[in-house]
């Protein structure tokens, strides 16, 4: 597995994702023992990077993501965490209470990263920074980043962050390119700020064009594989792929090693 490294925390390009782990907006407890099932696999797959939210079944997924780590007895020190606060909870003190929950729920003592899920124009971003800031310095949180962010709010985030901001999660995939267009991948490429894209296979949707399936068969790969070895091929872009199926998880993984020639890339850009 290949790893990032950024202001001296190191973490796999590959992650797991947890939308639709326990549920999607609300729990669906029906589905625990399929979710369960999925991020056991996960981390006996060699899964250390795991991304949830409170959004994610309303705080269900974190749940669950923390008894996952718990009966698979690996340290907690091996996984890198993250969790995201409701765009309804970045007023100061809501935002500090929306962390404790998601420590709780996790049952952990701190995140690797904690996130603005999306921004609210209705809440002054200093006043989500100082309570973000907060953490950090009492060691809830060990970095920062936002989400959704276009390139006016990264840059006002950046400001008023007393750490640099880790990342910027944005879709971003072979076809969705809006935050490469929009000035954000470039700007957090400059900046030493990852940009994390999710929905990689767009949300299911992937399309599988001439060029991306004969790209597929030279490196004996699937056409999934090569989506995310592009991806992974841009400078400070990581990705956090989600399958309940164990072999697409795997698939997922060794899409790391994937190296894709210039020629390659040339296509499929």
């Amino acid at each position: 597995m290949k790893h990032e490294l950024v202001d001296g925390l190191e973490l796999p390009r590959i992650g797991f994702g947890t939308w639709g782990i326990g549920g999607t907006s609300s729990p669906d407890r029906a589905s625990d023992k399929k979710s369960l099932a999925a991020l056991r696999s996960a981390l006996d797959l060699g899964y250390r990077h795991f991304d949830t939210a409170e959004m994610y079944a309303a705080g269900h997924a974190e749940e669950l993501l923390g008894q996952a780590i718990r009966e698979a007895a690996v340290q907690r020190e091996q996984v890198f965490l993250t969790s995201k606060a409701l765009p309804e909870h970045l007023r100061y003190a809501d935002l500090l209470r929306a962390c404790e929950r998601s420590l709780h729920r996790l049952r952990v003592d701190y995140l690797d990263l904690y996130l603005i899920h999306w921004p609210n124009p209705d809440i002054p971003l200093a006043d989500s920074f100082r309570a973000l800031n907060q953490l950090v310095e009492e060691g809830r949180v060990r970095r920062i980043g936002v989400s959704n962010f276009d390139l006016d709010l990264l840059e006002e985030a950046r400001q008023l962050a007393a750490t640099p901001i880790f990342t910027n999660q944005a879709p971003f995939s072979l076809r969705d390119r809006s935050y490469a267009q929009n000035g954000v991948l470039q700007y957090c490429q400059d900046n030493g700020i990852l940009l994390t894209a999710y929905t990689p296979f767009e949300a299911g949707g992937l399309q599988i064009h001439a060029n991306l399936a004969s790209i597929a068969r030279t490196h004996a790969a699937t056409p999934h594989q090569i989506a995310l070895a592009w991806l992974l091929a841009q400078p400070r872009v990581i990705t956090i792929p989600m399958s309940h199926d164990p072999g697409h998880q795997q698939e997922n993984l060794a899409a790391a090693d994937i190296e894709l020639s210039l020629a390659e890339m040339t296509q499929l850009n």
